[in-house]
């Protein structure tokens, strides 16, 4: 076959792909695998290009048997690590056989896989403490403790906490569930975020009351019109607000910010920004940027005993992701934390 030709129908090939021959020389390569194995790969022998057990194996029982195979190929690039499923097939024609090895990018399919592993394990560890719990007291109240009336009182006391806790992550991942369906689909309805703000602070003071915080609201008396999905942008500052007074300091206040952005760096538009700071411990530099990861905690110990879920933020976020907006963490050690939610206007 002419080699030109070949070479323009391996580069036709949208993946890397190597023709190798029955004396396992690499015979044509086209340019995506020249950039995965180096230019000068054309003429060797495939073991100098393919060094893992995995592949090598692949080719040569392609190569003896004449059967298609697969096998796994680890790229380690200077950034970061890449998953290929290498296919092997032969192939045969006009006296001469050889086969051909091409190269798919499996990395963010097995990213996904991992990340599905990760999220069934977390909720099955969410859930299984409380049923564990629930469990030992059912067993007690049936007998040690089953004559004891103040035993039992305190037991089904703590039974209702954990299945109120369980309700919670059902109702937390039924709605990020909700939000990860809807999040290609931008909101087209104007709402008035000043209102709106107004309605949650007024909704979330006798809970601030309750804790000795306080809440102030500042900036644009209204309106202030936005294309958003008015429950969901409620969703999201109640769970900033709710936690800002959660984790702020004692009797600490909590300033909720509306400002106007005649044009954002990030969204570059015309934006409204909203800052939600408290006057709390503050988080350290390394756990801001996986605050918004779903099950994260920066003390979990604390997040469980005040009703916490892991996944607040994870809703937040995706919720904004859907508006097209961006969430901005600040928060140093000792000095606080100001969550900013910026919404394009349009």
């Amino acid at each position: 076959m002419d080699t030109h030709f070949l070479d323009s129908l391996l580069n036709a090939l949208p993946q890397p792909s190597l023709l190798i021959d029955a004396s396992a020389r690499i015979s044509a390569a086209n340019s995506a695998a020249q950039a995965l194995f180096g230019h000068k790969v054309v003429g060797h022998h495939y073991t100098l290009a393919l060094r893992q057990p995995g592949p090598l194996a692949a080719i040569e029982a392609a190569l003896a048997e004449a059967r298609e195979t697969q096998a796994q190929h680890i790229h380690t690039g200077p950034s970061r690590e890449t998953v290929y499923r290498m296919l092997v097939r032969p192939v045969a024609g006009d006296g001469r056989r050889a086969v051909l090895a091409s190269f798919e990018d499996v990395s963010e399919a097995q990213q996904i896989g991992q990340f599905r592993r990760d999220f069934v394990a977390n909720v099955s560890h969410e859930l299984r403490t409380p049923l564990t719990s629930l469990l030992g007291f059912i067993e007690t109240l049936r007998g040690p403790a089953k004559d004891d009336a103040q035993a039992r009182e305190r037991f089904l006391t703590v039974m209702a906490q954990e299945a109120e806790r369980m309700n919670r992550l059902v109702r937390d991942l039924l709605h990020l569930s909700r939000v990860e369906a809807e999040e290609r689909v931008r909101p087209t309805t104007q709402v008035d975020l000043a209102s709106l703000l107004a309605s949650v602070v007024r909704t979330l003071r006798p809970m601030a009351d309750a804790a000795g915080a306080t809440i102030v609201q500042h900036g644009e008396p209204g309106p202030a019109l936005l294309p958003a999905d008015a429950d969901q942008l409620t969703q999201v500052f109640q769970n900033l607000i709710e936690n800002a007074v959660k984790y702020g300091a004692a009797k600490g206040t909590v300033t909720v910010t509306l400002r106007q952005v005649s044009r954002d760096v990030g969204l570059r538009t015309e934006a409204l920004a909203v800052d939600v700071r408290d006057e709390g411990e503050g988080i350290p530099a390394e756990h801001i940027p996986r605050l918004s990861e779903r099950f994260y905690r920066v003390d979990s110990h604390r997040s469980r005993a005040e009703g916490g879920t892991g996944l607040g933020l994870a809703i937040v976020k995706h919720i904004v992701q859907r508006h097209r907006g961006r969430l901005v963490i600040a928060s140093a050690p000792g000095k606080g934390s100001t969550f900013t939610v910026v919404l394009p206007t349009h």
